[in-house]
């Protein structure tokens, strides 16, 4: 903030507790969850997707586009911002269904303009919604192979409307924290042109998840990888056989063991006495079903303490209550942002049309809204609703009297 302003990502921390040096209250980098991502694993998803982007483009245009190598990274708001020109279009179209979260797609308006050229075969000198819708259908074809590539893994997947604005790349809504970066360069005549999309960090871990990355794709055998070494941690020396109180030589089935001669241990405790993946629970059964050679003998229940092993006290974790953490995060720090302006919008309605439609309208066509007469219009803040409320006339002006706010928990589920 040494220029005085003050940025998203600064108000979203500071209206959630958060210090904007990047330290939380709890002296952790970062404000939001962390998630277990396999960028290589999206890597493949998006050079797989590569030439079903370059087909769906070319028929669209009818023109010879050429998507070069997609590039996955980890990224966030103000890395991204840093490569945008100052306008942008983006075109949100979430998740909601077998997968959910943010999905984001940016286009430059050269980019866009450029494509409304091709399919309708004439200049637009501005995007407007006929620019967006072109841009918007072309954006859906590509979340639709997507989808279909996913299918397999993650069945029932479905998305919202694509809904585009062309705006200051400041006022678009990014996925909030950490998020995954796909670029898509693009070349036509020797222009190059770039296709973004972000998608939020609990998306991108379910699919990297499905598709077999990250840390849950190794599922139940994720236990068996506590090996010896995990043992040594826990009280348990290199040698179980020296912790159990039987020497090498007992091992071998030739020295006595407890009074009890040659009394040799059975074939599934030799083993995994010597395996470094063995998990607690199959130690032990194996140990039991080793120990009937010595006439019947059975792992007693507490033989994990008797050997030495430190069990740890383990208890159920406590979250504390969501609006109460977030009263008090907003006492603290909501004075610091009093004189920041944000953007106010009152909507109407809402509808949806065809291009065909779109194309077809002139002077005096009645467009239908979503709303019915008489009934609240939405009150939104950087495209959110917070309100409703009535429109009124006030002079000769426009206004809106608000009826009704919104809860912290609705304007809390918005944000999903």
């Amino acid at each position: 903030m040494s220029d005085g302003a003050i940025s998203q990502d600064e108000i979203d921390a500071l209206l959630s507790g958060v210090a904007v040096d990047g330290l939380n209250s709890s002296g952790h980098v970062g404000n939001g969850p962390s998630y277990h991502i396999d960028i290589p694993t999206l890597q493949k998803l998006a050079e797989d997707l590569k030439p079903k982007l370059e087909e769906n483009i070319n028929k669209y245009t009818g023109n010879n586009f050429v998507v070069e190598n997609p590039v996955v990274e980890l990224s966030s708001r103000d890395k991204v911002l840093a490569r945008l020109p100052e306008v942008v279009v983006g075109i949100n179209a979430d998740y909601n269904e077998g997968i959910k979260g943010s999905h984001l797609y940016i286009l430059s308006t050269d980019f866009s303009l450029k494509l409304f050229a091709l399919v309708n075969n004439e200049e637009a000198t501005e995007v407007d919604d006929m620019v967006l819708s072109v841009v918007s259908e072309i954006v859906a074809t590509h979340v639709s192979a997507q989808i279909n590539q996913l299918d397999s893994k993650i069945p029932g997947i479905t998305y919202a409307t694509p809904e585009s604005v062309n705006e200051s790349k400041a006022m678009i809504m990014f996925p909030q924290g950490d998020f995954v970066l796909t670029s898509y360069p693009l070349t036509l005549d020797g222009k190059a042109y770039t296709l973004w999309e972000c998608l939020s960090g609990d998306a991108a871990e379910k699919i990297s998840n499905a598709l077999g990355g990250g840390a849950a794709a190794g599922g139940d055998d994720s236990m068996a990888s506590l090996g010896m070494d995990a043992l040594n941690g826990m009280g348990m020396g290199a040698d179980p056989a020296a912790q159990l109180g039987m020497g090498a030589a007992a091992m071998g089935g030739t020295a006595p063991m407890g009074g009890m001669p040659n009394m040799a241990m059975g074939a599934g405790m030799q083993q995994n006495m010597g395996m470094p993946n063995m998990g607690m629970g199959a130690m032990q059964q194996n140990m039991n079903m080793g120990m009937g050679a010595m006439g019947g003998m059975q792992m007693p229940a507490n033989m994990g303490v008797n050997m030495g092993m430190n069990v740890p006290n383990v208890q159920s974790l406590q979250f504390p209550n969501l609006a109460s953490g977030m009263n008090s995060g907003e006492q603290g720090n909501i004075g610091l942002i009093m004189d920041v302006f944000m953007e106010m919008t009152v909507e109407l309605g809402r509808t949806k049309r065809s291009i065909k439609d779109i194309l077809g309208m002139g002077e005096g066509t009645i467009i239908e809204l979503d709303k019915l007469a008489g009934e609240p219009v939405d009150i939104l803040v950087n495209h959110k609703q917070i309100a409703k409320g009535e429109v009124v006339v006030i002079d000769e002006n426009f206004g809106v009297r608000v009826t009704e706010i919104l809860s912290p928990m609705e304007r809390v589920n918005d944000l999903n």
